[in-house]
């Protein structure tokens, strides 16, 4: 518990919190705009291998479907015909609701960010979770059928079984997917971009974790609510160097944050994390979580849907130490995408498709190294992927001695989402914890 006295720690706004809404809002209008300037468009998900399409050019620009679908979902009314237009086309309401997200805005041809939803040139996208190929074969007949579309299988297991013959099943696909995009798109592949680009993708996602890392500090400096309008960033464009200077830059504040003791929550004195998406109709939560002098450090989903991390040294958890840290110098095309397949693959988020105590044993490093008094848990029927194993998580957290909190939702979906109902538990968690609301 970070301090029962009442004690307020100094807080000030983040300095570079308007550069990181400038940047979401050029990235949906250049591709809304990317025609008009002979660009090309292409969609894919959050986790796709995106430093390959920049081989084509800088004047090529993505749409990630997750982060575009909780767009959709942070406009509760918008969502809602998203979902009802994708229902009465036939599909089922207990698909990925991001999914269904998106294509009601296409059925629609409605953009969440103004006018006709942009058809993408093609369709770049891998496939770990279960929903991940479908949910573009589907984004492609909707768009007229002709869409051309690469998928690339990395389901081959937890980063601790990688072998070479794996790197290569997958390193292949991407070799034959930079010869398909030639010949889709009529350009000629640069590899010094992709290499560029290798390297902004593990600054950026290796940076990201360091900034996360800032928040053992008590009083933490950043608070989740904050922290999913900054990590977005690298859910939209990993590979750009635009988000890679960005997060060196937001590091440098957040540190300087530590340093001077400036706090999220001013009156912190209970330390709580969550797991997986959060209901982003109803971010509400997290403020509420403040009446009572809680702050949620982040989680596992935070942390590392896009952050990259290693065990350091000392034994603790720490960002994943980059080719560029490490004095290695990319020279052709398969060094490069030797060393972004072995980069994605130890991503954390990736390992508990494969068993969920990879999940519980990553998830109780937080709980310990982040100095958690408990742990909130959504048991989000939007996303089978990240909710797989949930219930066996809130077993093994419990038996590592930290209390936990369930609550039922859906991330994209605010009709499966019950606030009171929700609220009142957050108040029965912080009785349980010793936490009294303050005026």
């Amino acid at each position: 518990m970070a301090d029962t006295t009442g004690h307020l720690y100094p807080t000030e706004r983040l300095k570079c919190w308007g550069e990181a809404k400038q940047i979401r809002q050029d990235y949906y209008e250049d591709f809304k705009n990317a025609h008009e300037t002979g660009g090309i468009r292409w969609a894919g998900g959050a986790w796709s291998f995106d430093a390959v399409p920049y081989g084509l050019g800088d004047d090529v620009y993505p749409l990630t479907g997750e982060p575009y679908g909780a767009s959709v979902a942070f406009l509760k009314d918008f969502s809602v015909r998203c979902q009802e237009a994708t229902e009465k086309a036939g599909y089922a309401r207990d698909l990925c609701s991001y999914m269904r997200n998106y294509w009601g805005s296409i059925l629609l041809d409605e953009y969440a960010f103004g006018g006709p939803f942009p058809r993408p040139d093609f369709m770049w996208q891998d496939h770990i979770c279960c929903s991940h190929a479908k949910w573009y074969q589907v984004a492609g007949e909707l768009e007229g059928g002709d869409v051309p579309s690469y998928f690339v299988d990395v389901a081959v297991g937890p980063m601790t079984e990688i072998t070479d013959a794996r790197v290569d099943y997958i390193k292949g696909q991407l070799h034959d997917g930079i010869v398909w995009l030639e010949e889709t798109t009529g350009r000629e592949y640069d590899d010094g971009r992709l290499i560029d680009a290798v390297y902004n993708e593990c600054r950026s996602t290796s940076k990201w974790a360091a900034i996360c890392a800032l928040n053992k500090a008590v009083p933490a400096p950043l608070d989740e609510k904050t922290m999913y309008s900054l990590y977005v960033l690298g859910t939209l464009m990993k590979s750009n160097r635009k988000v890679a200077d960005f997060y060196d830059k937001l590091y440098k504040e957040v540190a300087d944050r530590v340093e001077r003791g400036i706090a999220a929550v001013p009156n912190e004195r209970c330390r709580v994390m969550s797991d997986t998406q959060p209901p982003w109709a109803f971010l509400k939560v997290f403020r509420y979580l403040e009446k009572f002098g809680t702050v949620s450090i982040g989680s596992l989903y935070t942390h590392s849907l896009i952050g990259a991390w290693e065990v350091k040294d000392d034994g603790t958890w720490g960002p994943r130490t980059t080719p560029q840290e490490l004095g290695v110098e990319l020279t052709n095309r398969d060094e490069a995408l030797d060393w972004l397949v072995r980069w994605n693959l130890n991503k954390p988020e990736w390992q508990h498709f494969y068993d969920p105590q990879l999940k519980s044993d990553m998830m109780i490093r937080i709980a310990r190294e982040w100095k958690l008094d408990g742990v909130m848990l959504h048991y989000n029927r939007g996303c089978e992927g990240l909710s797989l194993g949930i219930a066996e998580n809130r077993l093994a957290i419990q038996a590592a001695g930290f209390p936990v909190m369930v609550f039922e939702g859906n991330m994209g979906d605010e009709r499966e989402f019950d606030e009171g109902r929700t609220m009142a538990r957050i108040d029965a968690f912080m009785e349980t914890l010793g936490m009294e609301r303050l005026d």
